[in-house]
Parts: structure tokens; C-alpha cells; sequence
């Protein structure tokens, strides 16, 4: 029975990947080549999600969210992802919007917004990265500094915002104390209210301007953007959790939501290697050479039993690391494991993948081709693999410290 804790779905999460597998065979995979040929921001499949209330998975039922557990969520995100992963990057900076909310936000915040998040009519993103920041988030230069009027004004640059453009909320974390010792003690959350779709704000949240997308190799059709605050001024309310709360705070409760946004990314990477291992699958079993499908052949059947051996170890972690925050245990290094290891995997899978189909793997007629310009983005996002690495060493030699 030890098994079952691990591979077992309730009949709840059956009905829910199921429902998603079906919206991703319907609607995503028959349009994710057009969205991502043109970078174009797919909103007929957005507006689809709303309906099924995909942006409300994990916000409690009293904010008018499903009130899912985060192994249910990652379930879905790896659904999503089989489709594309553009789609699930969609959700997954809104998701960890909605759980800094849940988990540090003031009860006043929690019913402004999460009701309105729960419906997807308003999206969040959030903000760590700079210019010159890339893995050092202390690092940190964007700053805020309260005025005369109690209101912070925010001045600085950040960097990768997934929904930049299209949020109206963007949770970022700004330097409020310049001279905090450790520097880590110096950072605050501030929830960035922004005209959703509008390039430079005006009225209240004028100061935030968002300069054309990035134009990147893959990851296409999900806008991600440099925002820049220039005087822009941020109510003491927007202190994710309060003033009095939050002030200061923000770095510990940022690296809470990076832990369920590595479980988020290790979703992601097993939805794109269990896709990569469907292609080959179906092609190496289309594809004759030498006389005989190419399945046939053992160098092909190696392949094939690395990649679904891979898949499967990449879901086991993933889900081990939602369960165990999901049971309110500690999963720092899980996570840390699940990212690492599924990151890479969707690398491997979607690479094998691209070399069974040979000459044909490089062209866009296939769907490889855009998962092969897809999967390196796990390799970075949420920390890269060289930072898992050390996260997993540090928390390994806590855990069992002589």
C-alpha cells in the first residue's frame, strides 16, 4: 500500500485531470503552433480557463474558489503543460499571487482581491528579478520610501515579469530598508495595483510604465516584460499583509511562495516530458527505416524506456513535494528535488524526443520543435539548477546536522 500514497488520485482529482486533459486535447494543442508562431497571447483559450475556474483552483471556496489542495493543482499544471506550457505560465504567476494573499495578506486584501482572482477578471503577477539581479535576489535595487502623504513611493527596475502587461496586480519586492544588517531583513512585499493591458498608467498608478515584451526563443504567446516604477506612488494598505505586518517581511514570505513555485515548475517540466515522450512514441511507430518501424529497433526502445522512466520519477517527486506542504510539513528540499529534477527531465525527454524524430524534429511542421525551444526555460525559471543544487545541499546538511 506504500505505493498509493504516491501514484493513488482521489476520485475528485480524476475528474478534474480528466476535465483538463480534454481542454488540453481540444483547445490548446490545436492552437499552441498558431499563438506561438505569432507571440500572441491566446485569450479565446484565457477566457475558456475562466470558465472552468481554473484561476481559482486553490482560493478558498468563501473568496468563490474551488479551495483545492496544492497535489491538485500540480496535477493540472501538468495537464496544462502537456498542452503548452505557455498556458500554464498563464496560471502560475497568478497563483502565486493568490497564495501570498492566502497565506500573509491582511483580511481587508484577502476580500478585495481574491474573489475577483478567483474569477479571472483580474490576473496577478509578481516581481523579483532585476537587470543585474539574476540569482542573488538580495541583490535587490528597485526601493520604496514612505512620503509626507503615508503613501510609499517605489523607484526601480525589474526584469522576467511573466504577465507583465496584462496583470492588474503585480506582487513585487522593493528595497524599504537600505541599511538592514542582514540585508534580507531590509525587503517588503507591496501588491502594485496597474490598468491591465496599458503600457504607461496614468491617474493612481501613474509611475509604472511596461516597455515592449521580451522577445525570446521560446515560451512564446505569454507576454513577459521589464516594468519600470518612476515615482510610482503605492498606498500603506498594499503592504502585502499590512503595514505593521508586512513591513520588512517581504523576503521570507517571497521565498514561501518560490517554495510552491518550484513544485509549480516541476509540474511544468513533467507535462512537457510526458508530451515529448508521447510524440516519440507515435512517431517512432509511424516511421519506418531499415525495413521495420523504427520502434523496433533497440537504440529507439532505449530511448523510450529512459524517457518514461524519467517522466514517471519526475511525477513522484513533484507530487511527494505538494503533499508534504499540502500536510503542512516542511518541503524546501523536496521542492528543491522535484524543480531540479523534473526541470532537467523535460530537457532530456523533449531532446530524445527532437532525435527519434530525426530531420524532422528540426522542422515546424512538427510539434517538437516547439518543445525543444520551450523546455530550457525550466532550466531557469524559479531558480536555475545550479541554485536547486545548493538549496538542496544547505537544507540536506541542516536536516541532519552532527
Amino acid at each position: 500500500m506504500a505505493a498509493a500514497t504516491y501514484s493513488e488520485k482521489t476520485d475528485e482529482q480524476k475528474a478534474i485531470c480528466e476535465m483538463v486533459r480534454q481542454f488540453a486535447d481540444e483547445q490548446i494543442l490545436p492552437n499552441a503552433e498558431h499563438y506561438d508562431a505569432v507571440d500572441e497571447f491566446p485569450e479565446p483559450i484565457v477566457e475558456q480557463m475562466k470558465e472552468l475556474g481554473l484561476f481559482g483552483v486553490t482560493i478558498p471556496e468563501e473568496y468563490g474558489g474551488m479551495g483545492l489542495d496544492l497535489t491538485t493543482y500540480v496535477m493540472i499544471v501538468e495537464e496544462l503543460s502537456r498542452g503548452w506550457i505557455s498556458i500554464s505560465g498563464i496560471v502560475n504567476t497568478h497563483f502565486i499571487g493568490s497564495y501570498l494573499l492566502m497565506k500573509f495578506g491582511s483580511e481587508e486584501q484577502k476580500q478585495k482581491y481574491l474573489p475577483r482572482m478567483a474569477t479571472g477578471e483580474i490576473r496577478a503577477a509578481f516581481s523579483l528579478s532585476e537587470p543585474e539581479l539574476g540569482s542573488d535576489v538580495q541583490a535587490i535595487k528597485t526601493s520604496a520610501r514612505k512620503g509626507d502623504d503615508g503613501r510609499w513611493e517605489i523607484n526601480g527596475q525589474k526584469m522576467w515579469v511573466t504577465n507583465g502587461l496584462l496583470s492588474s496586480l503585480v506582487f513585487v519586492l522593493v528595497k524599504t530598508d537600505p541599511d538592514a544588517d542582514p540585508r534580507h531583513k531590509g525587503f517588503t512585499c507591496f501588491i502594485a495595483e496597474k490598468e491591465p493591458g496599458v503600457s504607461e498608467n496614468t491617474g493612481d498608478y501613474a509611475g509604472l510604465t511596461v516597455p515592449p515584451k521580451i522577445k525570446k526563443l521560446g515560451y512564446k504567446g505569454v507576454e513577459s516584460t521589464e516594468l519600470v516604477f518612476d515615482g510610482y506612488k503605492c498606498p500603506a494598505e498594499n503592504i502585502l499583509g499590512g503595514e505593521e505586518a508586512g513591513l520588512n517581511k517581504g523576503f521570507a514570505q517571497m521565498m514561501d511562495a518560490l517554495e510552491v513555485g518550484r513544485a509549480n515548475v516541476a509540474a511544468r517540466g513533467v507535462g512537457i516530458a510526458q508530451r515529448a515522450l508521447e510524440l516519440a512514441l507515435r512517431y517512432s511507430q509511424e516511421r519506418k527505416a531499415f525495413g521495420k518501424p523504427i520502434a523496433e529497433h533497440q537504440a529507439i526502445q532505449f530511448k523510450l524506456a529512459d524517457m518514461a522512466t524519467q517522466v514517471e520519477a519526475a511525477r513522484l517527486l513533484t507530487l511527494r513535494a505538494a503533499r508534504l506542504k499540502d500536510a503542512g510539513e516542511r518541503s524546501d528540499l523536496e521542492a528543491g528535488m522535484a524543480k531540479l529534477f523534473a526541470s532537467e527531465a523535460g530537457r532530456y525527454c523533449v531532446e530524445e524526443s527532437f532525435r527519434i524524430h530525426g530531420g524532422y524534429g528540426y522542422s515546424k511542421e512538427y510539434e517538437i520543435e516547439r518543445l525543444y525551444r520551450d523546455a530550457p526555460l525550466l532550466l531557469i525559471g524559479e531558480g536555475t539548477s545550479e541554485i536547486q543544487r545548493m538549496v538542496i545541499g544547505r537544507k540536506l546538511l541542516q536536516r541532519h546536522k552532527l
